[in-house]
């Protein structure tokens, strides 16, 4: 897609605003599945993007909301393999797969009962609704466990609702839930309350994961624009975030 080079300087010259990361775990590159990227081009452009900005390995992860995006990998399948193909037309060497983001409500009990796409091993990538936390959280994250997966909670910062207490996010860790922050969520991105939260978590040394959660252009430039950050960088890469072991 011509536009884009005409907006954006060569991919080689962006700023390694993701070397503390090497894999993303979270984002929506595989196109007309979701609420991501539509097209090819667009997913191997951003791809391109990541991997020229320190990225090393991308899991990205289409929604899987079976009210509104009934994903599986019957579905996922097709628009991975022209991602795929496209990226090695291009000569892009960069280990690139898919998981998903599941939808934790009622049909999300079903879907327990097959097999679920991990990220790595047993990591399974979970949401939750922005208006109020499902009664059955918890249970179901003792069934996930007890079914051999290790949840992560997709950006818990963003769940205004568990923001009056702290403990919440605690009890979550103690059940052996992983938590996963959006890398836009430090820049105020998502508001000043979800950037609060999201510094709080990290200064507690409650966070575990970070991803992008890409999944057009303003995301795009909002991360590069993360390069001309230096106070945020140095807190970024100073956390001990674990996706390198992924």
């Amino acid at each position: 897609m011509l536009f884009f080079r005409n907006r954006h300087k060569d991919d080689n010259q962006l700023a390694p605003v993701l070397a503390f990361m090497e894999t993303d775990i979270h984002s929506h590159l595989l196109p007309a599945i979701d609420d991501g990227v539509q097209e090819t081009a667009t997913a191997v452009h951003f791809i391109e993007q990541l991997h020229a900005m320190g990225i090393k390995k991308i899991i990205t992860t289409p929604h899987v909301m079976m009210d509104r995006y009934p994903n599986s990998v019957q579905t996922l399948t097709g628009p991975y393999e022209q991602v795929s193909e496209a990226l090695t037309a291009k000569n892009i060497s960069i280990p690139f797969q898919f998981a998903a983001e599941y939808y934790m409500d009622e049909q999300f009990e079903a879907l327990m009962q097959h097999p679920l796409l991990t990220l790595t091993g047993n990591l399974v990538l979970v949401e939750i609704s922005f208006m109020a936390a499902p009664p059955q959280l918890h249970q179901w994250l003792f069934e996930l466990q007890a079914g051999g997966y290790q949840p992560v909670l997709a950006h818990p910062e963003r769940y205004a609702y568990l923001h009056a207490d702290m403990d919440t996010y605690k009890q979550l860790k103690s059940q052996g839930c992983l938590l996963q922050v959006n890398l836009l969520s430090f820049t105020g991105y998502y508001g000043k309350h979800v950037q609060h939260m999201a510094e709080k978590l990290l200064d507690a040394q409650l966070v575990d994961l970070i991803g992008t959660d890409l999944h057009h252009e303003k995301h795009m430039q909002a991360i590069i624009a993360i390069g001309k950050n230096k106070k945020l960088r140095n807190l970024l890469e100073k956390y001990p975030f674990q996706n390198r072991q992924l």
